[in-house]
């Protein structure tokens, strides 16, 4: 009998993750299947596969949404975005979990808790005025300084739960032998970090990819677009373009697709030693 209750169980369980990928699986789907088909085959069916591989909407898509501009400058905005994110955040986390016995750090970790829970639309008004009146419209340093500063709150909390499960022992020892602060954290500490950093640099790898707001408000000219703002521009107020759209989204999908298949095992393995660790 408990046998029996056990196989139902797990019966419904595979049922549920089942209709749960399907629900997750189907946007994809008619994203690929709308890229390969021709308007009038849209307007027929959207759910229906096209009758042939049309490959000019792909074409067509990358001179209209200027793509290879477009995804040279996600790439560098990503890059430099993460690599920002990943030395800052280890830093603060560094600072404050070894300093919890002043008040002012304490204050600190605090604030990045408070930093966590308000979203970027609560402030985005204030920010743009901010940074018209600083000349960081349309410029890369404004939309990485951006991406830096609203990512770090939360790169630094998960740092900071796998910094203190590093022993204090350890750095006490490098001091003994003459480190100073600096040469503690990038010899001794940072090295060790590998696991947590690995996690939050993959992790805001794919959010910054598909990061759309904040290079919406900062990104106003043309050359200075991202792929996500340029495939917005095929749907207009007036005019919506399905095929050409849904054919940029999935050239945009390709890189990051074959970033997460060579970088999920690092993913996998920094959240099972976070949590073990933790």
């Amino acid at each position: 009998m408990r046998t029996k209750r056990f196989s139902k169980k797990g019966m419904w369980i595979n049922i549920l993750l089942f209709l749960l990928a399907v629900i997750f699986l189907v946007p994809f789907y008619i994203c690929i299947v709308t890229a390969f088909k021709t308007p009038a085959e849209t307007a027929v069916s959207t759910w229906s596969l096209p009758k042939g591989l049309d490959l000019s909407n792909f074409a067509e898509a990358m001179e209209k949404s200027n793509f290879l501009q477009s995804f040279g400058n996600s790439i560098f905005i990503t890059v430099v975005s993460t690599l920002g994110i990943v030395l800052f955040s280890a830093m603060m986390a560094y600072s404050i979990c070894r300093n919890q016995e002043s008040r002012l750090y304490r204050m600190f970790g605090s604030a990045l808790f408070i930093g966590i829970m308000i979203p970027f639309q609560v402030i985005m008004i204030p920010v743009y005025k901010m940074f018209k009146n600083m000349g960081l419209l349309n410029t890369y340093r404004g939309i990485i300084i951006l991406m830096i500063g609203t990512s770090l709150p939360y790169a630094s909390y998960l740092v900071m739960g796998f910094i203190k499960s590093i022993p204090v022992a350890l750095e006490d020892a490098a001091r003994i032998d003459g480190c100073n602060i600096w040469q503690t954290f990038w010899k001794i500490v940072f090295p060790l970090l590998k696991p947590i950093t690995s996690t939050v640099g993959i992790l805001h790898v794919l959010w910054m990819w598909n990061e759309f707001n904040m290079s919406f408000i900062v990104l106003q000219k043309e050359a200075m677009r991202t792929l996500p703002i340029q495939q917005y521009h095929f749907f207009g107020q007036f005019t919506i373009n399905l095929n050409l759209g849904f054919a940029s989204a999935c050239l945009s999908m390709i890189p990051v697709i074959i970033f997460f298949l060579f970088a999920q095992k690092l993913l996998i393995s920094g959240i099972t030693n976070g949590a073990v660790k933790g």
